[in-house]
């Protein structure tokens, strides 16, 4: 099935949103080099919809990693647990920054099926945000 067009002044409006950050990494787009793509956070295969409700910013990588799934394995239970969902969760109360801000870390099973599911931490992002770090441009305030 094609995805619906997502029309311009909505990708402006979900880009604003997001303030211009994938909604699962946290990546910013005026950083990586790529533009940041729009995500279903529940795909159409899957019931969901095109509605600006439905959509947020994704990095290349998170959109890859996460495809069409809505649920991951946490690691620690074993157990199948829902992904972050960018409009109905707190980033902050699943996840936060390591010390040196290199890391997305997991704070609750959400959290942690999430950063595996989406490959969070693989190593070339960990060196891109290193370098960003020592720019200061990284993590992102707020």
């Amino acid at each position: 099935m094609r995805k619906a067009c997502v029309p311009r002044a909505v990708r402006r409006r979900v880009a604003a949103w997001a303030r211009e950050r994938c909604c699962y990494c946290q990546t910013q787009e005026r950083v990586s080099g790529t533009a940041l793509v729009i995500e279903q956070i529940i795909p159409e295969g899957l019931g969901g919809e095109s509605t600006e409700a439905n959509l947020c910013l994704s990095c290349r990588s998170c959109n890859e990693y996460k495809g069409d799934r809505t649920e991951g394995a946490d690691p620690v239970s074993g157990d199948a647990i829902r992904l972050f969902h960018r409009r109905a969760d707190d980033w902050r109360e699943h996840f936060v920054w390591s010390p040196d801000g290199t890391r997305v870390e997991d704070l609750t099973p959400i959290g942690r099926a999430t950063v595996v599911a989406l490959r969070m931490n693989r190593p070339l992002t960990i060196q891109a945000r290193r370098l960003w770090v020592r720019a200061g441009w990284h993590p992102p305030k707020g």
